[in-house]
């Protein structure tokens, strides 16, 4: 049914103004169209919904995650020096370096948006 068909993420926000603010200016994620309740960015080859919600923030798990290689240190870099605060969880990894979670060849950051959304980078695969 939905095999063939492309899907994309969306995560709601509480203040239209804030999230652009943070997707746009924070993570630098181009804007591709603004729908008045809502607004899409691109990232990749896939798209990012962003939409106003009551709920926003409730979710307390991933909401996106993005694969960036070996991208992962320096993104955790700049995200801090844009005044990004990164998650720790710790358990399962073999340490955790100014943010970055180590397992082998693995690195990952997690960090919030401003609605609490957890947001996921990974050297591994997004998918």
């Amino acid at each position: 049914m939905l095999k063939n068909h492309a899907s994309s993420a969306i995560v709601p926000c509480a203040d239209l103004a804030r999230a652009k603010a943070f997707y746009g200016n924070i993570l630098g994620l181009p804007l591709i169209d603004d729908h008045g309740n809502g607004f899409v960015f691109g990232t990749g080859e896939t798209k990012l919904n962003i939409y106003r919600s009551d709920f926003a923030g409730s979710n307390r798990a991933n909401a996106v995650v993005w694969a960036v290689g070996d991208e992962v240190e320096a993104i955790a870099v700049t995200l801090c020096a844009k005044g990004v605060t990164l998650d720790e969880y710790p358990d399962g990894f073999d340490k955790v370096v100014e943010g970055v979670h180590v397992r082998g060849a693995l690195r990952v950051i997690w960090f919030r948006d401003p609605d609490g959304n957890i947001l996921h980078v990974t050297s591994g695969h997004a998918n």
